[in-house]
């Protein structure tokens, strides 16, 4: 069986117990289908501990915390701010968006989305499972939905990525830095309105660019926006 790794918010101290909520049991006992003395990994913001369930019945498991495996890593500096599209889609976008180390998603109400609001419970539980998956230890905070402008207006000293289908530039070093507070910007299916672009072309802090030729889905641009601007801070 592979690693379990699991995502406890609360505190993690060696050789403490813990009783495990409801979820964690249900899945461990019923999907899992563990046993007493298996090992699960859980992990939160300070780092990521190995456990050894102590007691097991169909709805109550116990852990012992063992030690301490992974401490807590640097911060990205990387936030995507998502203008809100469809249930599935936007699902993908959280997924995938956590899997590539985003560490904060705004999601924006522009003039031209079709969908003005998200289920924050189902979002938060999303980024935990991706984060669980892909080996990390913070989920991506996800913010409430905000209009574009008052968006625009909180960046301060962020600098803004904007994916802009009509650029022709590409990034590069010059403009991606491991230092910089970094915000992606992907807008909507439709593209922003000519008043919202007015107001995008005023900021001193935006550097537009380009990820494809082609018209990309929102989930598809999110992806490789991403891997792009990885692949660039990595090369530092």
């Amino acid at each position: 069986m592979s690693v379990i790794r699991l995502y406890h918010p609360e505190k993690i101290e060696d050789h403490t117990t813990s009783l495990l909520n409801k979820e964690h049991a249900h899945y461990l006992v019923n999907v899992m289908r563990v046993k007493r003395g298996h090992n699960v990994n859980f992990f939160n913001k300070e780092g990521e501990w190995v456990s050894e369930i102590v007691f097991l019945e169909k709805d109550r498991v116990e852990v012992k915390f063992l030690n301490k495996l992974k401490l807590e890593l640097p911060k990205k500096n990387l936030e995507l701010a998502i203008c809100l599209v469809k249930k599935n889609a936007m699902e993908n976008i959280l997924q995938k968006a956590t899997e590539l180390g985003v560490e904060n998603i705004i999601p924006i109400i522009s003039d031209r989305t079709e969908v003005k609001e998200i289920n924050l419970d189902r979002a938060n539980k999303i980024v935990i499972e991706a984060t669980e998956q892909s080996n990390q230890l913070i989920p991506p905070k996800i913010n409430e939905p905000v209009k574009f402008k008052n968006f625009l207006e909180s960046l301060n000293d962020k600098k803004l990525l904007f994916a802009d289908i009509e650029s022709k530039a590409y990034l590069n070093k010059k403009n991606v830095k491991q230092e910089d507070k970094i915000v992606l910007l992907i807008g909507p299916e439709g593209d922003f309105s000519t008043s919202e672009r007015q107001l995008i072309s005023k900021l001193s802090n935006r550097i537009s660019f380009s990820i494809s030729n082609n018209i990309l889905r929102s989930d598809t641009a999110v992806i490789t926006a991403i891997s792009m601007i990885n692949f660039i801070l990595n090369q530092h």
